[in-house]
C-alpha cells in the first residue's frame, strides 16, 4: 500500500535524522490515513458505493424515527379521545341523561 510505504519511509527518516515537528506531523497524518482506510475496509465501507449505502441507512433511520413519533402521537390522541368520551358519558349519566346514552 502506498500509505504504508510512506509511513515506513517517514519512520525511517525520523530515526535517522531525529524527529522534527514536521516529520512527526507527517507520521501522524500517514498513520491516521492508513488506520482509517483499514477500519473502512473492515466495515465494508471502502467501496465507491459506500456513501450511497450510508445515505440509504440514514434515510431509513430518519423514516423509522418519524414513524415511531407518529405512532406515539396517534396512540396518545386516541387515549385522550377515549378518556374524554368516557368523561362525557359519565357526565351525561350523572345529569340523568342515562336513558339517552344506553
Amino acid at each position: 500500500m502506498q500509505n504504508d510505504e510512506m509511513l515506513a519511509r517517514l519512520v525511517a527518516q525520523a530515526e535517522g535524522d531525529g524527529a522534527d515537528l514536521v516529520t512527526l506531523r507527517a507520521i501522524v497524518e500517514e498513520a491516521t490515513d492508513s488506520g482509517a482506510k483499514r477500519v473502512l475496509d473492515r466495515l465494508g465501507l471502502a467501496d465507491p458505493s459506500a456513501q450511497d449505502d450510508i445515505d440509504d441507512l440514514r434515510e431509513l433511520l430518519r423514516a423509522w424515527r418519524d414513524a415511531k413519533a407518529s405512532a406515539w402521537k396517534a396512540a396518545i390522541t386516541w387515549a385522550v379521545r377515549g378518556v374524554l368520551a368516557l368523561l362525557l358519558v359519565s357526565i351525561a349519566m350523572r345529569l340523568g341523561f342515562g336513558n339517552l346514552v344506553a
